[in-house]
Parts: structure tokens; C-alpha cells; sequence
């Protein structure tokens, strides 16, 4: 098992291509993971405080619940691999109905480290980042292609530090294993799948699912998800629903909100969770030699005023998660049609070589 680890671990770096981007992108505010890595040299801190309300009909117990969870996620070597701590520290203050007694519990219900890694990106082709210029339609209608994701695979560990209560008779080190998908299902959809197999070595091993469906607005600040998540274990299994709201206040800072309950009774559960993203970036883009370029790479010559016009235009438009792809309006296609006949035309006289 050990040796398959290793191997798979360094040939990664063989296997995928990642996205950078200049805007906060952030598992928050569910649990489910994105497929993709911050970026090489890029240091991100998830954190929330969480509060839940549980009911246990059949042991006859009532718990209320307060704590907060954190996510330190950190790229490196190369733009498709993080790292991330993962961690939720909770009191549990439990009470016997029938007699009134209440005892509390604390420590970590989950910390654990772990590698990602992008192994296939959808949009490493430049070709399917492009709109269709001649309909609108075609660039916001469902599409069955857009159901093929991206995928990233994790391996970490999950640690069970002293004589932890809400973990007796686990060992200190376990293992888990998780296959992590991304689709954009249309500029405003964005769908999240996350399998995954924790705690293998343990007495109690767990497997998981999460399916995440998040929506952007056309002001692209504010997003929405839904999310459901299974899990199954002979230790504990439930089926979990929760929704949320996420708003972005710059390109590094993001704030979020969300609440969700159980469909079972052994125990209920009802909890709402706040929290909040930041991103220290130190990503650096490699430099490329000019005569490895393609041509017209570098954007064409700089026209006048081009700066204002960039300010004027982010202004305007705000910026979104790097998840949420909103498209062009239409006035933006009939702007884009003109350049590309601009483009078009300006190649039709030019036919002969550069001239340097």
C-alpha cells in the first residue's frame, strides 16, 4: 500500500496542468472541495464558527454544539499541487433527558493533512474557455459536454491526538483517500463532487460523498450553493443537506454564510455555520522567452488610454469567483464579433512575412 502511495505521489507532477487565477477560490461555504489548487506560492486561510443543535431519540440526549473549523491551503512546487490542514475544533455539551445530567466533550472531531493534486484540467485547451460570438443562447444553455469535469486526487492523513472522546479506540494515524470533480455546466453553474474514503486504517473506516451546485449572479460579488453529503460508517452514517451564501468583498477576501439539517432522527441535526476566506499571494508568473512565443501573445501593441479603460471596465463589472464563469452579456458579443472582423480583415492584407 505504502509503495503504491509513493509512486502515485511522484509521478503527479507528470499528470496535470492548473489554473491560477486573481481572485480568492475558496471551498467555502461548504465542505465540499474544488478540484483545483490556489496556485503555486499562494498561502489561503478558510475559517468559520459554527453552532448545532442535535437531538438523539433513541439514547434520549440532547447536545449543543460550538466550535470553529479552519482550512491553511498552500501551493506548491507547481500550480496544479496544495497542501492543506484541515481542522474542526469542537465542546459538545451533551444532556440525558430522563435525568437531566450534562457532561461536556472537547477536542478535535477532525484534523487532518493532506496533498491535491489536478490531474486533468477541462480547460487546459484555451479553445473551450471561448465564446460562441454569434449566440447567446449557445453560451448559457445546458450542454451535456459540460458535464465532463476536471478531477484532482488527494491523499493525507487524518490525526487522533490523546484520548480523544469523539474518537475511542482509533489510532493516532489513519488514512484517507478522496477523488475530488469540477464541471461548469453553464457560466453561472458550477457543479462539485468530492468521493471520498477516510480513517482506513481505523476500526471504524468512513466513506463519503458530496455533491455541490453553486450559481452566480450577474453581479458577480455574490454567489449561492446547495449541497448534500452522505456518509456511512459503523459508527455513524447520515444524510446531511445544507445551503449557503457566499459574498465576495475584494479579489482576496471572501465572507460567507450557510445552515443545513439532517433527515433522521438518531440524532437531528439542525447547524449554521460563518465564516470567512483570505489569501496571501505570492504567485509569481515564469517568464517566457519571446521566440518560444506564439505570435500575437503578448496582446498586440498597447493602445492609448488602455489603463483607464481597464480601471473603468472592472469598476463596472466587479470582480467573481474563479469558479463562476458569468460570459458575456450581449452587448459584449456584438462588441467581440466586430474585433475578431477587425482581426479578420487585417490578416487578409497582411499575407507576407513579419518584418522585424
Amino acid at each position: 500500500m505504502k509503495k503504491l502511495f509513493y509512486l502515485i505521489l511522484f509521478s503527479l507532477p507528470f499528470l496535470g496542468i492548473s489554473q491560477y487565477t486573481d481572485v480568492i477560490n475558496s471551498n467555502r461555504p461548504g465542505l465540499s472541495v474544488s478540484a483545483y489548487a490556489v496556485g503555486r506560492n499562494v498561502l489561503q486561510f478558510e475559517a468559520g464558527a459554527f453552532f448545532e443543535q442535535s437531538d438523539h431519540s433513541l439514547l434520549g440526549t440532547q447536545s449543543n454544539i460550538w466550535g470553529g473549523d479552519f482550512s491553511l491551503r498552500y501551493g506548491l512546487l507547481f500550480e496544479s499541487l496544495e497542501i492543506n490542514w484541515e481542522g474542526t475544533y469542537q465542546n459538545n455539551n451533551v444532556t440525558l433527558t430522563d435525568t437531566g445530567i450534562s457532561s461536556n466533550l472537547t477536542d478535535f472531531s477532525r484534523n487532518r493533512i493532506g496533498l491535491k493534486f489536478l490531474i486533468y484540467d477541462r480547460y487546459k485547451n484555451p479553445d473551450r474557455n471561448k465564446p460562441n460570438l454569434y449566440s447567446w443562447r449557445a453560451n448559457y444553455k445546458f450542454q451535456f459536454k459540460n458535464l465532463i469535469p476536471s478531477v484532482s486526487l488527494y491523499g493525507g492523513a487524518t490525526f487522533n491526538l490523546g484520548d480523544n472522546p469523539f474518537y475511542l479506540g482509533d489510532p493516532t494515524v489513519s488514512y484517507r483517500a478522496m477523488v475530488a470533480t469540477q464541471s461548469r455546466l453553464s457560466p453561472r453553474f458550477v457543479l462539485i463532487t468530492n468521493i471520498a474514503y477516510d480513517r482506513i486504517t481505523s476500526p471504524f473506516p468512513e466513506l463519503s460523498y458530496l455533491v455541490s451546485l453553486s450559481h452566480g449572479f450577474r453581479n458577480p460579488k455574490w454567489s449561492i450553493f446547495v449541497e448534500n453529503q452522505g456518509i456511512k460508517s459503523d459508527r455513524y452514517s447520515d444524510t446531511l443537506l445544507r445551503g449557503g451564501v457566499a459574498y465576495l468583498f475584494t479579489d482576496f477576501f471572501q465572507a460567507d454564510l450557510n445552515m443545513g439539517a439532517s433527515f433522521k432522527n438518531t440524532p437531528s441535526r439542525i447547524f449554521v455555520t460563518a465564516g470567512a476566506s483570505y489569501r496571501l499571494d505570492f504567485h509569481k508568473d515564469k517568464l517566457k522567452p519571446i521566440d518560444e512565443q506564439e505570435a500575437g501573445e503578448n496582446g498586440g501593441p498597447i493602445k492609448k488610454n488602455a489603463m483607464k479603460k481597464k480601471k473603468r471596465d472592472a469598476k463596472k463589472d466587479g470582480s467573481g469567483a474563479e469558479d463562476i464563469d458569468l460570459g458575456p452579456s450581449k452587448k459584449q458579443l456584438r462588441k467581440l464579433r466586430k474585433e475578431e472582423r477587425r482581426k479578420n480583415k487585417g490578416k487578409k492584407k497582411d499575407s507576407g512575412a513579419i518584418d522585424f
